[in-house]
């Protein structure tokens, strides 16, 4: 597939200047402009002729030059556009600090050894059981992935394995299911928090746009319960594609907790920030705040240096970004309204529209990256949903929904870079992860649904 990105690049650029060639009926020229943004922004996104962060970076530029007051264009309908500032101003958002703060912590805790030693101990109570043993390599690899990137937990938790597979006969298909537990808890661990995975911080900022906030501790008792039975599932999905053969799996889990000075203050602002984050309803403070707290202490404290801080994800922090701005513009300027006339979902009802949504976002997520594909459906289910007048707690649990299916999507390699990871071990073929994928995908999306008919309106 090496021509896909020559295509792609050629696609995104005649879809960008479509606007300058073809008149669209219902659309201002700044709305066209945005529709051609979006189209390069999706065709790119898919296809990858640059890096998908370099595509959302040349998203917020293209806006700023093209849709701001500052611009080159003025607005059709005599209104104001936005400032250039406006569209710079979504490398701050909320969400921004609040995925930097699980970056600082999440490094701090790989310098000082703290992911390592609560992946021992919370591995040790589980004995030498092929069955227990994978159970808790899945709690590990989730409760961790809830409060790290889940990329940087698959690549960790995959050493742990390394070990346990090496003790293994090389017919014995409990191997790829020590493989394929890793990348699968952490996409499932990710969908816990709001730090967990970038789908969750695209679907947070879109409905903070709206002006619909959710807490840190109400997304967890959204998306917890369904992760804790999804492991269960997943669990016993892979002991039975892939039975182990031998009664018992040797582990070391040798070492301790480090106790020098910055190890004590990593596990004091580790404790107090996750602490303040999941009791964010009694004292009110937001989870964005919040986060700024480790963002600032640890560099402070010189736990983190600038060896460290140059290590961060930064580009996922702009990815998040020209999701949110390009977002912002389609609202905006109509062209979320505009989709709608094109589309119509009047017949399906509030059950069937999420239930369509969630197949949309499940296939498309399968096939290109969770991230992309919540950045490009999200904005359509807000345009889609305002469009039909449906109810503010109905689009919250669309808009929520598509953040979490994204991250079920776990059948091909490039679904989710955990997925990418984990076939990088060798252990597994494509047919393995897409079957064991499938089953779990499937059996999410329906839990999924279930969830958000049953139980989100206990919170939403």
């Amino acid at each position: 597939m090496a021509f896909m990105p020559k295509i792609g690049m050629v696609l995104g650029l005649l879809g960008l200047l479509l606007p300058w060639w073809v008149s669209i009926d219902g659309l201002s020229s700044e709305g066209a402009r945005t529709l051609g943004v979006f189209i390069f922004a999706a065709i790119f996104w898919m296809t990858e002729p640059v890096p998908i962060y370099a595509t959302s970076l040349l998203v917020i530029l293209l806006q700023v030059f093209t849709l701001s007051s500052a611009g080159f264009f003025q607005s059709e309908t005599g209104g104001t556009l936005p400032p250039y500032g406006s569209f710079y101003a979504s490398l701050a958002s909320p969400i921004i600090v609040l995925f930097l703060g699980g970056f600082s912590l999440a490094s701090a805790a790989v310098k000082v050894g703290l992911d390592l030693n609560l992946t021992r101990w919370l591995l040790r109570p589980f004995g030498q059981a092929p069955s227990a043993i994978l159970f808790g390599l899945m709690l590990a690899t989730a409760m961790l992935s809830a409060f790290m990137s889940n990329t940087a937990t698959t690549a960790m938790m995959m050493t742990v394995i390394l070990p346990m597979v090496s003790v293994l006969d090389k017919t014995d298909p409990f191997r790829k299911a020590l493989a394929l537990s890793v990348p699968f808890a952490a996409n499932l661990g990710g969908i816990a928090t709001p730090i967990g995975t970038p789908p969750n911080a695209i679907a947070l900022a879109a409905l903070n746009q709206l002006g619909v906030k959710i807490s840190f501790t109400t997304w967890m008792l959204l998306a917890v319960p369904l992760v804790v039975v999804m492991l269960l599932i997943c669990w016993q999905v892979l002991l039975k594609l892939f039975p182990p053969q031998s009664k018992t799996v040797s582990l070391k889990l040798d070492g301790k907790f480090a106790t020098h000075h910055a190890a004590l203050l990593t596990y004091l602002i580790f404790g107090g920030t996750v602490l303040l984050w999941v009791t964010e309803k009694l004292h009110g403070i937001p989870s964005s705040m919040v986060a700024f707290l480790p963002v600032a202490l640890l560099p402070a404290l010189n736990v983190l240096q600038k060896k460290e801080i140059r290590n961060f994800p930064w580009e996922v922090l702009w990815l998040v970004a020209g999701g949110i701005s390009l977002g912002v513009s389609l609202k905006e300027n109509g062209v979320a309204d505009w989709m709608l006339t094109r589309v119509s979902m009047d017949a399906l009802g509030p059950v069937g529209a999420m239930m369509g949504f969630c197949l949309l976002g499940y296939i498309v997520a399968n096939l290109v990256s969770n991230t992309v594909s919540a950045s490009i459906l999200i904005p359509l289910v807000i345009g889609f949903a305002s469009g039909i007048q449906m109810a503010e707690a109905d689009l919250t649990r669309n808009v929520v929904l598509i953040g979490i299916i994204v991250s079920f999507s776990m059948t091909l390699p490039i679904s989710t870079p955990p997925n990418a990871i984990g076939m990088s071990s060798g252990l597994i073929d494509t047919k393995d992860m897409m079957k064991a994928g499938l089953i779990v995908g499937l059996v999410g999306g329906l839990m999924l649904i279930a969830c958000a008919l049953f139980y989100w309106p206990l919170f939403l």
